[in-house]
């Protein structure tokens, strides 16, 4: 994402012009539009013409529009982004007030305005433009027959390329069909490697299956890499990183990225500060549950006695239709920050993120242990009632 301009005023209102370059700068704009936000943007527009003699013609013309947003629709899979909302700025093609839906485009600017721009919606776009954060980590998460092959950006996982061949099983006397179907599979696997990732961004690429496959599919890789001088994995070969998971389904991934030699490995990407916080929880609800808050409830009370250490959001949170609610988890934010905690904002598109949003999408590691606030409220509630 590149940032043209930003013109935020004194009271937060604003605007600022954005160029998004690539598939995941769309996953960005959609957690920075909110309903009521204008948006301009390029489009185009079917526009009907009435000629001398009549007759009527319909064209499409190339305009630009400024909506006040009113619906948000996001595509994970294609990442694209449709916004749909009132034109609210005269133009020769559009009427005020008529609907119009905006597909936003990759390397064409837009301009976003907002009565409010709040310390969520800033730190986003500040991620968004940081060009360190892109996706350095690759993973083949594969078992016979089946592979994933996903990219770990710092703000989701996105499932590039699915492989599935039926491999027949070993006969007595005879593996020749076994063997041919693995070689089948495992030069589908190469070539969606060679395809979906990009070796002058990624930084490694974990390989992660039960038993041996992984290393079976990885001597096959390099024998015909040499065999048919692939420079490009040759060259990229120290980036391969052999790992153990249960299956090959996605899910497996949790797994592989919570593994200690994989977090040393990426210690400098955002996806590992994720894993290690959420990791750090999980143990503190184990052995000191008076130190892991989970709840919005319970970590604001937290958050009222200065406790809060790390903060685990999930920007799904921040995408609440309500005002007052998401102002709420932006005040949440603002105060862990104000009193030198920190804030992780997990990725609902994430492995990560889907596990905190099971815990109610909001955690904290508390500095020192509060008593269980539930226990405190009964003691409330009955003295009370006496």
């Amino acid at each position: 994402m590149k940032l043209l301009h930003k013109d935020i005023e004194k009271d937060n209102a604003g605007q600022v012009t954005l160029i998004p370059e690539e598939a995941e700068d769309m996953w960005h704009t959609y957690n920075l539009l909110q309903v009521g936000d204008s948006l301009r943007a390029s489009t185009i527009r079917k526009v009907q013409t009435e000629s001398s003699t009549g007759s009527v013609g319909s064209s499409r013309v190339r305009t630009t529009l400024t909506v006040c947003v009113e619906t948000i629709d996001f595509d994970s899979q294609a990442c694209q982004l449709r916004v749909k909302g009132t034109n609210i700025q005269e133009n020769q093609y559009v009427k005020m007030g008529a609907y119009h839906t905006i597909e936003l485009e990759l390397n064409r600017k837009f301009t976003l305005a907002k009565k409010v721009w709040d310390s969520v919606v800033l730190d986003r776009i500040e991620q968004a433009c940081d060009p360190a954060q892109k996706a350095d980590v690759a993973a083949v998460v594969m078992q016979e027959g089946l592979a994933n092959l996903v990219l770990v950006t710092p703000a989701m996982t996105l499932l590039r390329a699915k492989v599935e061949v039926t491999i027949p099983r070993k006969r007595r006397g005879s593996c020749a069909q076994h063997e041919k179907a693995l070689e089948r599979f495992y030069e589908a696997v190469m070539q969606g490697i060679l395809r979906h990732f990009n070796f002058d961004v990624v930084k490694c690429i974990l390989v992660g299956s039960p038993g041996f496959v992984k290393d079976q599919f990885i001597a096959y890789l390099f024998k015909e890499a040499v065999r048919q001088d692939c420079k490009v994995l040759l060259e990229n070969r120290p980036k391969f990183m052999l790992v153990h998971s249960s299956s090959g389904h996605k899910y497996s991934l949790k797994e592989i990225l919570s593994d200690p030699a994989v977090t040393s490995r990426l210690s400098d990407t955002k996806a590992a500060g994720e894993v290690k916080a959420l990791e750090d929880f999980y143990k503190m609800l184990q052995h000191e549950p008076d130190r892991a808050f989970y709840g919005v409830a319970h970590v604001e009370k937290a958050a009222e006695a200065l406790a809060i250490d790390i903060l685990l959001i999930s920007d799904k949170l921040f995408r609440h239709q309500d005002i007052a609610t998401r102002s709420r988890y932006v005040r949440l934010v603002d105060n862990v920050r104000d009193n030198g905690g920190t804030v992780r904002i997990f990725s609902s598109l994430h492995v990560f993120g889907e596990q905190l949003s099971q815990l109610s999408g909001v955690a904290a590691i508390l500095r020192f242990p509060i008593a269980d606030l539930s226990e405190a409220e009964e003691d409330d509630s009955s003295s009370d009632e006496e």
